[in-house]
């Protein structure tokens, strides 16, 4: 029995990111020019261009689906249901992160710095590396910053955030115990 994501369900999605991706780049080619993006938003630092995009997000997001497929086929059947709408909602969750990360940096608000500094402090309470997390906050950033900056920063966020949750989150659990042990 396929649960969830079926295949059929992953491809119409990655479909519907393929066709954004394109109508944006085609959109940005008859108008003003396939923008560049430059890596800590410096000139001096390498540019991507947007026309990337048309290809590592479709990618990326094929394969965080498939990610989250796999995660959700280890729940029992009777969790079928909350497990689904625990996804949606982490996944609405970074989606909603991702855009106001963007309308705020294109304000030139000094917001970003402290929400992600709100996100690591987050990351030890919740699994913010979690895929459903990752799928959000690069496709609500991808409109603003282009497809490839926000999987760089997305899965530069995701060991950062893996560190916190699995190793950090961990130890203090440990140590919290043996205090409350001696």
């Amino acid at each position: 029995m396929d649960q969830g994501l079926s295949l059929k369900r992953r491809l119409l999605f990655t479909g519907i990111v393929t066709l954004l991706v394109w109508a944006h780049l085609l959109w940005d080619y008859l108008h003003e020019g396939v923008p560049t993006h430059y890596l800590l938003h410096s000139k001096d630092m390498p540019g991507i261009s947007n026309w990337w995009g048309g290809i590592t997000l479709p990618l990326v997001t094929f394969l965080l689906l498939f990610w989250i497929h796999k995660n959700f086929l280890k729940t029992s059947e009777l969790d079928i249901s909350e497990t689904s709408k625990i996804l949606v909602i982490r996944f609405i969750m970074a989606l909603v992160f991702g855009i106001l990360l963007s309308v705020f940096f294109t304000l030139g608000s000094p917001a970003p710095g402290y929400m992600m500094l709100i996100a690591i402090v987050l990351s030890f309470f919740l699994p913010l590396y979690k895929p459903e997390y990752l799928l959000g906050l690069i496709l609500g950033m991808s409109y603003t910053f282009g497809a490839n900056i926000p999987i760089l920063a997305a899965f530069v966020l995701l060991l950062i955030f893996l560190v916190c949750y699995k190793l950090i989150r961990f130890g203090a659990l440990v140590l919290i115990a043996r205090m409350r042990q001696s």
